[in-house]
């Protein structure tokens, strides 16, 4: 109700609790006016009361809910069931036009501004997480390998003879099948085994490269967010190299918003080297049902030819999770979930080391995975076959009990994807020398998750070493130290750095129990050395 109308009810109902109510009313109106007027994600979360009336009035300005529509084309965005409907708030249209996925739709005003809404508290989202230089993003309606095609795609416009994606192996399907999807020759780029930390083979990065040609390689696509005991690519190191030789750069960054030390990474790059785009899921990072990636780059002319790669119109429902969650939490308290998250990583860590030694196995060393955590199981003595068996059926007992998410590997399971084999699927390397699982700390879990799922693990490993006979325990395998020919070539920024042959690095970068912090100076300077600054501990 507008002014107006309040001076009306005073006439039924007393003057002082009409103001009240008015001046409530005021509250709300000024948070609309604020959001519109600044475009930013607010500091204090909405209440829902307060989104639901926003959302209610912005559906009120497509065509198909006004009063007196008639609408006579084939889409008009009729809804049969009233429970679709209010699920939907009533917005029907979707999102974009036939040529573009963000453009305005004349039939529905409300649902284009909650488009524009949208992809600017997003933006001012991964500023806010870290990567400061982002110039624009795009929520597209397809979850993160569907949005690694359309990013290729838009890319191949800048490079149209080129065949070849460089990709560092990282054991994870949609990586990969975009590359095919997208028409391209993916190129695996084996890792290196340091210590116990899967990480990038520059110089096999660069091998290739040369001996393919620089003019015939579309792209590095790297990444950050990764199962331990892969670690988050050198993306510095690779963004230097892809600036050097002319050659694309994509950083799949799934989850990595929610660890300042990938968006740190990312930010890093961008300043040293070459980054076309960074992709990273909705669901992952924002707590939303999987079906949005938000695409970012620093140019925004790049970032608008990929909204225009989507061909046609596309599902709203992706924009209205993501608008409505990040208007819920706010970004105070975005942070407190990200700040948890940190404190459960420390408590998972922790937990998985004493239930690992319990059993006569140990945590691994992966000190640059600020998210995923790994530790050894037992070789089984009868076999390769058995052994993956034996594997195959912890995975089983654990989901048995309600834990979902663990990953057990076994070496000697392969896997063909499109036109390429791999060894040791799920190992991310041919060959690595032990069996593992891992468990992640990842945004909005607790501190009773992973009480109850340490609880649950120790009681299923005990019964599960009863039912398969083991080998001698991998406690004391523990991998060679990182040699210095390999430290040298490490970066020492955002966490991305080595030389540490003990000791967990937390989240901030220092290691812990040491006293020794990771040195802050840019990679871009001296990108050969790794500098470690030493500090009292306090």
């Amino acid at each position: 109700m507008d002014e107006s109308c309040y001076q009306l009810v005073e006439k039924l109902v007393p003057a002082t609790y009409v103001r009240q109510a008015a001046e409530a009313n005021v509250s709300r109106r000024t948070q609309v006016r604020l959001l519109l007027e600044q475009r930013k994600w607010p500091t204090v979360g909405w209440d829902d009361s307060s989104i639901e009336l926003f959302l209610q009035e912005v559906s009120r300005m497509d065509s198909n809910n006004f009063p007196a529509n008639v609408g006579v084309g084939e889409r008009e965005a009729r809804v049969y069931s009233s429970l679709v409907a209010r699920r939907h708030y009533g917005l029907g249209h979707g999102v974009g036009r036939s040529g573009d996925v963000t453009a305005v739709q004349p039939k529905a005003a409300g649902s284009s501004l909650l488009v524009q809404l949208t992809n600017r508290l997003l933006l001012d989202v991964l500023r806010t997480m870290g990567v400061r230089s982002t110039a624009a993003c795009v929520l597209l309606p397809v979850a993160t390998g569907m949005s690694m095609v359309l990013t290729l795609l838009t890319l191949r416009s800048l490079k149209p003879n080129a065949r070849y994606v460089l990709w560092p192996r990282i054991d994870q399907k949609s990586c990969f099948k975009s590359i095919v999807t997208a028409g391209f020759a993916p190129v695996v780029v084996e890792n290196r085994l340091e210590g116990d930390e899967l990480r990038t083979d520059m110089d096999e990065l660069r091998r290739h490269i040369e001996t393919l040609g620089a003019e015939n390689v579309l792209c590095v696509m790297s990444t950050t967010s990764c199962f331990a005991p892969r670690v988050p690519d050198r993306v510095v190191d690779i963004a230097m190299l892809c600036k050097e030789t002319g050659v694309g750069h994509i950083i799949n960054n799934a989850y990595g918003v929610q660890a300042a030390r990938c968006m740190n990474l990312i930010e890093e790059a961008q300043r040293c080297g070459r980054v076309d785009a960074y992709v990273q899921s909705t669901d992952k990072n924002f707590l939303v049902p999987v079906g949005g990636a938000v695409v970012a780059g620093f140019d925004k002319k790049f970032v608008d030819e990929i909204a225009k790669t989507y061909p046609g119109r596309a599902s709203g429902a992706p924009m209205l999770d993501t608008f409505i969650t990040l208007l819920s939490m706010g970004s105070s308290g975005y942070k407190q979930l990200v700040a948890d998250r940190k404190t459960v990583f420390q408590q998972l860590s922790a937990g998985l080391k004493d239930v690992a030694e319990k059993h006569g196995e140990r945590l691994l060393h992966t000190p640059h995975n600020p998210i995923s955590i790994a530790i050894t199981l037992p070789s089984v003595s009868s076999g390769e076959d058995s052994g993956s068996a034996a594997m195959t059926e912890l995975g089983s007992m654990l989901f048995m009990r309600s834990v979902s998410g663990t990953r057990v590997i076994a070496p000697g399971s392969s896997k063909v994807i499109g036109p390429h084999s791999f060894k040791n699927w799920g190992a991310h390397h041919d060959h690595l020398p032990f069996s593992y699982m891992t468990a992640a700390a990842a945004v909005g879990m607790n501190n009773e998750e992973v009480v109850s799922f340490l609880s649950r693990l120790d009681k299923t490993l005990g019964k599960w070493r009863k039912k398969f006979p083991m080998a001698s325990p991998a406690a004391g395998k523990v991998m060679a130290s990182t040699p210095e020919s390999a430290v040298s070539n490490e970066q020492n920024t955002a966490g991305q750095t080595t030389g540490m042959s003990s000791g967990h690095v937390d989240s901030e970068g220092s290691v812990a129990g040491t006293g020794v912090l990771l040195n802050s100076a840019s990679v871009c300077d001296s990108p050969q050395e790794t500098t470690v600054a030493t500090t009292a501990a306090s």
